[in-house]
């Protein structure tokens, strides 16, 4: 949590408390449902949460912005992003239901009130939001088309509405065909070396 604090100065006491109790819940949950490998889970901090928290270096969502985390899985990146902006709504979505069930008992557990879990499929769901978030659920061009439904028309934060996902790798070919995409290299926010070839890409909604 050191790290935490040297990234993250103007966290509250409360939302300080809230990421070192996440480490300790999803280790149990985690002996219980196959969330994560474990050599990830020995690694939670940087792989799953401060990896998340990556998003905040790129935008600082506005109060009242609605966000759909597609494909949560266990709540990453949405769990440790509903710490940073608690007055940001945030719905988590996942088609397996178990993990959904983590959802829920952590949102639970840590009173988190801008959190919804839905378990279902994102071709599915009809709702709209400002941004929609992925983390290694689809290539960019498949996942555009699965989403585009789900965009608010009008954007109340300083970039326009859009995805933003985390990836890595190499995303020449995958992303060639975004021509206002923008590309974060996460190595320039945080310096362990995990985050060596980790980007945050963010593609604006082209209907708008």
């Amino acid at each position: 949590m050191i790290e935490l604090k040297k990234y993250f100065p103007n966290l509250s006491q409360d939302q300080l408390e809230k990421f070192m109790r996440l480490v300790p819940i999803y280790k149990d949950w985690n002996s219980k449902v196959n969330l994560i490998s474990r050599r990830d889970i020995e690694n939670l901090f940087t792989n799953h949460i401060l990896h998340s928290l990556s998003i905040v270096n790129i935008i600082e969502f506005e109060s009242s912005t609605s966000v759909l985390d597609v494909g949560t899985g266990g709540g990453f990146p949405g769990i440790p992003l509903a710490i940073f902006f608690p007055n940001v709504k945030f719905t988590l979505l996942d088609s397996i239901g178990k993990k959904i069930k983590v959802v829920e008992s952590v949102s639970k557990d840590l009173s988190l009130s801008n959190v919804t879990a839905i378990n279902d499929r994102v071709e599915n769901h009809f709702d709209k939001y400002d941004f929609i978030l992925s983390r290694a659920v689809a290539k960019m061009d498949k996942f555009y088309s699965l989403v585009n439904k789900n965009f608010n028309s009008k954007s109340i934060n300083e970039i326009p509405n859009g995805i933003i996902s985390l990836k890595g790798g190499d995303l020449k070919d995958e992303l060639k065909d975004f021509k206002e995409k923008k590309i974060f290299d996460i190595s320039e926010f945080f310096t362990d070396d995990f985050f060596k070839t980790k980007r945050v890409v963010y593609v604006p909604n082209l209907d708008n």
